[in-house]
């Protein structure tokens, strides 16, 4: 378990700016990770090898993009005990995503509220944090890497900074995830329409095999999805992904409603809400892909995972790995470990 239990720090964080706090945590993970004092947050990690997307993946635990936008600590981050890390979502140009305050808390939901609008630093600092990351993949973890558009890019050329994003990680992966689901960067999540989707996923195919013949290895693309889709949407979005050969889907992402969270403060912040309350329209949406898409392609089930009760109840909607964020901040890192206890050896 980690040298400093995490109801002791836990405290001091929340008593920051929930922004303040993540940059804090981060900075120190960056700064520390690779160190001695890495002990402070470190555990073994659980072994239930699994075998998906052509990866071996070490457990089926992972943490979800959003956290570590810019890349920064791969190594530090898989040190808790996950199988698997995503980092991102990155776009082509450095942006400082929407104005401050941007991150709420709303502990009595155990949620968060977030309209960060894909603040990074950009490709080419992403890449750079990529490729000084080491011991998390010697060690068998498995590295996702997220792709976005810049808020300024037309939402009709929003594939040139998908495809210029693909370029950029492909080589560094083990897979990429493309987010076209975060609610705080204006009409993205009208690319999971019909014709958006298709051009796009149409155009990211076709320059995954380019790619791979240049490179001689195919990388696994999956696609993130958002909670806030009704059954006929999950349909057409699982016949796009089985049209296009895309290998699997990310389910989900943050939501925009409001209803378990009414009343509470912040609750009326505009962006997407996070943990417990979207634990419920995620497992809607991954019954309804698993139901639309068969047993061939994975699914990673996100939203609301706070126990290993709610992880195992993820793979019995249908979802074949686990990833969480919001559990994180409010459970610490000792949650990857009992969360890879309960699904050891699957549903």
């Amino acid at each position: 378990m980690p040298l400093v239990p995490y109801a002791l720090t836990r405290p001091f964080l929340f008593g920051l700016d929930a922004e303040q706090a993540h940059d804090l945590t981060l900075d120190a993970i960056a700064a520390l990770q690779g160190t001695p004092l890495q002990r402070l947050w470190s555990q073994p990690r659980i072994d239930d090898p699994v075998q998906l997307l052509g990866l071996s993946f070490p457990n089926r635990i992972g943490l979800a993009a959003g956290l570590d936008k810019n890349g920064r600590c791969i190594d530090g981050l898989g040190a808790m005990g996950f199988g698997f890390v995503e980092v991102g979502t990155v776009t082509p140009k450095a942006q400082p995503g929407n104005p401050k305050p941007r991150l709420f808390r709303l502990p009595r939901a155990q949620a968060l509220i977030n309209r960060m609008g894909f603040n990074n630093d950009g490709l080419a600092a992403f890449v750079a944090h990529v490729q000084r990351s080491r011991t998390f993949r010697e060690r068998g973890g498995v590295l996702g890497l997220n792709i976005g558009k810049n808020a300024a890019t037309p939402i009709e050329r929003a594939a040139d900074d998908y495809l210029l994003g693909l370029d950029a990680v492909y080589p560094h992966a083990d897979y990429v995830a493309v987010n076209v689901s975060s609610p705080n960067t204006k009409d993205l999540r009208s690319l999971q329409g019909n014709a958006a989707l298709d051009a796009l996923l149409a155009a990211l195919v076709t320059r995954r095999e380019k790619l791979a013949r240049a490179q001689r290895r195919t990388v696994p693309l999956l696609l993130k999805v958002a909670p806030d889709l009704d059954e006929m949407q999950v349909r057409a979005i699982a016949a796009a992904v089985e049209r296009h050969g895309i290998d699997g889907v990310i389910a989900t992402n943050t939501t925009v409603t409001r209803n378990a969270v009414q009343g509470l403060r912040h609750a009326d912040e505009a962006g997407g809400l996070s943990g417990a309350p979207v634990f419920e329209p995620s497992n809607r949406v991954i019954r309804a892909l698993r139901a639309a898409l068969g047993s061939q392609r994975p699914i990673v089930g996100v939203g609301g995972v706070l126990s290993g009760a709610d992880a195992r109840a993820k793979l019995s909607a249908g979802a074949d790995l686990v990833q969480i964020y919001t559990g994180l901040i409010y459970k610490g890192p000792a949650l990857v470990s009992e969360c890879a206890r309960a699904l050891r050896g699957g549903v």
